[in-house]
């Protein structure tokens, strides 16, 4: 009777504390499944309709805000997971980014950069003062609409498939400036807007222990941990636990970004940018980004979403000018001067239009800036609101007007005098070409992707070289890669199960995708994302039993070779052999067992150059030990 009275109590207890308990601690989950269903719905409607998913997730935000009505989020909630959406996003930044490409378009890309934020910047602080806010406040504005979105330039070149181009190579140059630009910022910020009664020399001292902080900061983070980082993450690729390599690259991240804001001072965001360089240089560049995008890309939809949510949709109204100014820099003032440096280094009209359009927009890094703005005091809500209008707009009308650069083109070539004079003295340098390590080198009989270098895989790729093709590796074995390389083969450390991974192997750009590991459990994953990067591509697949080849077929592959099968072959071939079978017998059993076993004839057809000598007929063996030389079809 005891215990019922006291379960009775609790259980009184507990529903009376129910409701503004359960509301306190569902908070969270409220907030996390509300912002990420609306930026669902919302990111899905704009795909649909042709504009960037960014649109909808800042719309999702402004519905889940307080400012509208419906469901309503907690925006200091949604703000604290979006700032570890910043973290990634600049790890993210940092893992990609490589001095050889800066360098390649240098000529460009620096004063470009520079001198459009620097002008960009200006017309800030001109609208500052029409405005009537301090010069701190239209510098920060300035900075914060001079910097475009990476998401959505990179989205855009893309599918108008100038990513590799001159212009692409350009435009991505210039944006790296600009984020290298806007981390500096972000650094010196709290020092130079922190305090309102600084004098110079204050000032200058301020900058001065930053500066030495940020030296020590990247000494230590280049350094200290170059060496330790991928000492530590080869310990824990050494596991083979997918669960452990995803973690400590989310502990890397977090802990550099964290460590950077506690013992330096500095912005986190500059942290997190140095750890992604530090894992970038490592053998592990290419699974850490491919282990970490999941986590990267949903903290990353929160940042949206919480920019979104502090969007009141009354500011269409009472601050329709600010609006209309903000917009003006972004559309007009931003590309017509990076379409006066283009053209002003000699380089064609095609080039400076698309540069200035891909630009003409903003994103991510300007909500960074303006947030430390208001967190010192130095940027308005007010602000605030034209920056996201702004956003939204540019952002959605971006894709639209690039495609319009064909058109201004052709328009300039109307007029003799105006064509001969932007383009009379114009040139390309070097962009023509991607940088070296860029793609995988183009080889005169084609390219080869290779998934696993056991038993299978190295016979396939000795066949491949003897032929001219020259096979890149993907393999889950940190030492067999670096052997790999050591041997001069090109190989690929990470899973072949991301996109990013079969990317950096060259898949795109491959004649034939050979999986030669059997008994992966994302066999059809690998193979369907080799469609996707390569929709030309040839397949040949292993599996272990007869069973597997159906599913392996709907993936895409073109030809499944099987371990049941071929060993049937090979056994049926040994026994006609020994009971003394000649070559057309044991041809047309062989022929009747594929048939029986396969439902066809096997295509054992494999990339060979047209001009290459034909192999001489062995024959055939086990699928374990090499391909048949004879292709039927």
């Amino acid at each position: 009777m005891h215990s019922l009275d006291t379960l009775s109590t609790f259980a009184t207890s507990l529903l009376a504390a129910s409701p503004a308990a359960h509301s306190d601690h569902l908070e969270l989950i409220i907030t996390l499944t509300s912002g990420l269903a609306a930026a669902l719905f919302m990111g899905y409607i704009t795909h649909r309709v042709g504009l960037s998913p960014i649109v909808g997730y800042l719309l999702a935000g402004i519905a889940v805000g307080p400012y509208t009505p419906g469901v309503e989020a907690n925006v200091e909630l949604a703000q604290q997971m979006a700032e570890i959406g910043v973290i990634l996003l600049m790890f993210g930044v940092g893992l990609h980014f490589h001095f050889k490409e800066l360098l390649a378009v240098r000529r460009v890309a620096v004063p470009g950069a520079v001198g459009q934020s620097l002008i960009a910047t200006g017309l800030g602080v001109v609208v500052a003062y029409f405005f009537g806010w301090t010069v701190s406040s239209g510098l920060v504005f300035g900075m914060a609409i001079s910097v475009a979105s990476t998401v959505v330039l990179l989205r855009v070149l893309s599918d108008n498939n100038d990513l590799h181009t001159p212009t692409g190579h350009i435009a991505v140059g210039w944006l790296v400036v600009e984020d290298l630009f806007t981390v500096l910022v972000l650094v010196l910020m709290p020092v130079l807007f922190g305090s309102a009664n600084s004098s110079l020399a204050d000032i200058g001292l301020a900058i001065l222990i930053a500066v030495i902080k940020i030296g020590l900061l990247v000494a230590f983070v280049m350094f200290v941990g170059g060496k330790a980082i991928p000492w530590f993450l080869a310990r824990i690729a050494q596991t083979r636990s997918r669960e452990l390599f995803t973690l400590t690259v989310l502990v890397v991240a977090l802990g550099i970004a964290v460590g950077a804001a506690k013992v330096f001072d500095v912005s986190m965001a500059l942290g997190a940018f140095l750890a992604g360089m530090v894992v970038g240089r490592s053998d592990f560049s290419s699974r850490a980004a491919s282990e970490a995008l999941p986590m990267r890309d949903a903290f990353a939809v929160l940042f949206f979403v919480s920019v979104g949510m502090l969007f009141d949709p009354n500011q269409l109204i009472t601050s329709p000018g600010l609006i209309a100014a903000t917009l003006g820099i972004v559309l007009l003032g931003k590309p017509l001067a990076a379409l006066a440096i283009v053209i002003l280094l000699r380089y064609p009209l095609r080039i400076g239009l698309s540069v200035a359009v891909a630009l003409a927009q903003i994103g991510e890094f300007s909500f960074i800036l303006a947030g430390v703005g208001m967190s010192l005091n130095v940027f308005t809500s007010q602000q605030y609101n034209a920056l996201i209008a702004a956003a939204i707009v540019s952002i959605s009308i971006n894709p639209i007007l690039y495609r319009l650069t064909d058109y201004l083109e052709e328009r300039a070539k109307k007029s003799p005098r105006l064509w001969k004079l932007i383009n009379g003295n114009s040139h390309v340098e070097s962009t023509q070409q991607a940088p070296d390590d860029e793609h995988p080198e183009k080889h005169d009989h084609g390219q080869a992707v290779v998934i696993g270098y056991g038993p299978v895989g190295r016979t396939l790729c000795r066949l491949l070289q003897e032929n001219g093709i020259e096979p890149t590796v993907i393999e889950m074995n940190l030492t067999t890669v670096r052997q790999l390389r050591e041997d001069g083969m090109r190989a690929v450390y990470g899973d072949s199960a991301h996109k990013e991974t079969q990317l950096e192997a060259g898949t795109s750009q491959a004649d034939v995708f050979i999986l030669s590991a059997s008994g992966l459990r994302n066999s059809q994953e690998v193979i369907r994302l080799a469609r996707e990067c390569n929709p030309k591509i040839r397949v040949f697949a292993r599996a272990s039993y007869l069973r597997e080849i159906p599913s392996l077929t709907r993936a895409g592959a073109d030809v499944v070779f099987t371990g049941e099968g071929e060993v049937a072959m090979s056994m049926t071939e040994f026994i006609l052999r020994q009971m003394g079978a000649g070559p057309e017998q044991i041809d047309r059993e062989r022929d009747r067992i594929r048939n029986e076993l396969f439902g066809s004839a096997a295509v054992l057809e494999i990339l060979l150059p047209p001009t290459a000598k034909p192999m001489p007929e062995q024959p055939e063996t086990s699928a374990d030990e090499a391909l048949p030389a004879d292709p039927t079809t």
